[in-house]
């Protein structure tokens, strides 16, 4: 028996609904599944609580942290060139020290009651800064009426990883709204769309050699490093992240060209100190040197690395690319959770350092 009180799953065993079920007590698939559902209803979230715009020529910061601060970083990858002013993440107890009033700050935390969070928001009210926020309720949202600052309400009873789409179209919708970048909306909805299809060819009724299912069997066993370049950059570490909650181990990511300046010469001897794979994520429109680089990285380190794949966003806005991605990880996540026989709902050493902290 593993974590979680579920029975490990062969291999070879059927990553059904039903199987899923066995070892997924909260129901994390089905938040996975409902991606393109969340993806419309973030839209009618923003449009409904801030109804004006403003203009703040120094950018845009998101702060936030875990799955309340991917958000912002997938929304910055998604907006690429078409961003007009700097987009940054924080995810720390404090703002860049270049945040001026004329910087919207957008503070992120789905519980609202994330301490590094509460204290950006503070300190981006102590400066005179503009502020949104996005949450489902806590002490954030508390100070933010007091303050008549907008809130977006999300919906509850997610883990904050789940509500990623919402965490990315509000990045997205208040980059446009402060003038840091243009409107996405129709993108965003065609994106939802899109998304769909990708759930019926990869979700848990499609076969079992679907590519989901099939990424997830052959990182069984393995410590995935994962490994991005532009746009996919912040979905590899995406990655990392839901394996590390999901699934319960560890996982790696970095980015090209940047690994092949010192990671790459780290496989040498990846054999002597354990078992781990190597997860390539490709973008259809990424430049031909990095595409090339992938190629010769991929061949350099094979012998070394107990699986490979070479995985490419789909789609044909960057929204579509970024989210396809997004989805393909979440759902390999919850399917090598499902291997293992992990529950991928509950985060107890997180949950356990929250509490320590909370009692000094």
């Amino acid at each position: 028996m593993s974590e979680g009180g579920g029975a490990a799953t062969s291999t070879t065993d059927a990553l059904s609904r039903e199987a899923i079920a066995r070892v997924d007590a909260s129901g994390q698939l089905n938040d996975v599944l409902s991606l393109p559902e969340h993806l419309r209803d973030a839209l009618w979230r923003v449009e409904s609580a801030i109804m004006a715009e403003w203009d703040t020529p120094a950018g845009l910061v998101v702060a936030g942290m875990g799955g309340s601060a991917i958000g912002g970083a997938l929304a910055r990858a998604a907006l690429g060139d078409h961003a007009s002013r700097p987009i940054f993440v924080t995810r720390a107890y404090g703002l860049p020290p270049w945040t001026t009033p004329d910087t919207t700050v957008l503070c992120a935390s789905y519980s609202g009651n994330t301490e590094e969070t509460l204290a950006c928001y503070e300190s981006a009210g102590a400066l005179g800064a503009q502020r949104v926020v996005v949450t489902t309720g806590g002490r954030l949202a508390e100070m933010a009426r007091e303050d008549g600052v907008p809130v977006i309400p999300l919906p509850g009873g997610f883990q904050p990883r789940a509500a990623v789409a919402y965490m990315t179209v509000a990045a997205l919708e208040v980059a446009a709204l402060c003038g840091a970048g243009p409107r996405l909306t129709s993108e965003i909805d065609v994106a939802a769309s899109h998304t769909e299809q990708l759930v019926a060819e990869w979700g848990p009724d499609a076969p079992e050699d679907s590519l989901a299912k099939q990424t997830a069997r052959g990182l069984l066993g393995t410590a995935p490093v994962i490994a991005g370049a532009g746009l996919t950059v912040p979905i590899a570490y995406r990655w990392k992240t839901q394996i590390n909650e999901n699934s319960k181990q560890p996982a790696f990511a970095h980015e090209l060209p940047e690994l092949d300046h010192n990671e790459l010469e780290g496989w040498e001897g990846a054999l002597d100190v354990g078992r781990f794979s190597a997860v390539f994520l490709d973008d259809s429109d990424a430049h031909p040197r990095v595409k090339e680089r992938m190629d010769l990285t991929e061949k350099l380190i094979a012998g070394n690395a107990s699986a490979s794949f070479r995985l490419e966003t789909r789609g044909q806005t960057t929204i579509e690319r970024v989210i396809s991605l997004v989805l393909l990880g979440d759902l390999v996540s919850i399917y090598l959770a499902t291997l293992r026989g992990v529950d991928p709902g509950p985060v107890k050493l997180i949950q356990q350092l929250k509490a320590d902290l909370a009692t000094g």
